[in-house]
C-alpha cells in the first residue's frame, strides 16, 4: 500500500447506480455514517442513489454491503 492511502479501509463500497434504487438500507447500516443518498440534480430532484463520502473514514465493516438487497454494493479493495 501506498504511502498517501496508509490512512484508507482495506476495502470500501462501490455503489452501482443503475442497481442502487435509493432505498436508504446501506446508509442506515453504515456505522460510521459516511454513505449518503444523493440526488442527481439540485434540490433534491432526479434519481437518488448511494454515495461514498470520505472514503477514509470507512471502516470496511461491510455492513452496507450486507445491507443491500438489490446487489448494488460491492466491497473493492483500495
Amino acid at each position: 500500500m501506498a504511502d498517501n492511502q496508509s490512512n484508507y479501509p482495506i476495502a470500501i463500497p462501490m455503489i452501482d447506480a443503475n442497481h442502487c434504487t435509493a432505498c436508504g438500507r446501506c446508509v442506515a447500516a453504515c456505522p460510521p455514517h459516511v454513505l449518503w443518498l444523493e440526488s442527481a440534480q439540485a434540490n433534491g430532484w432526479g434519481k437518488k442513489t448511494a454515495v461514498l463520502h470520505t472514503p477514509k473514514d470507512c471502516t470496511a465493516c461491510a455492513k452496507c454491503y450486507v445491507a443491500c438487497p438489490f446487489d448494488a454494493i460491492t466491497m473493492v479493495r483500495t
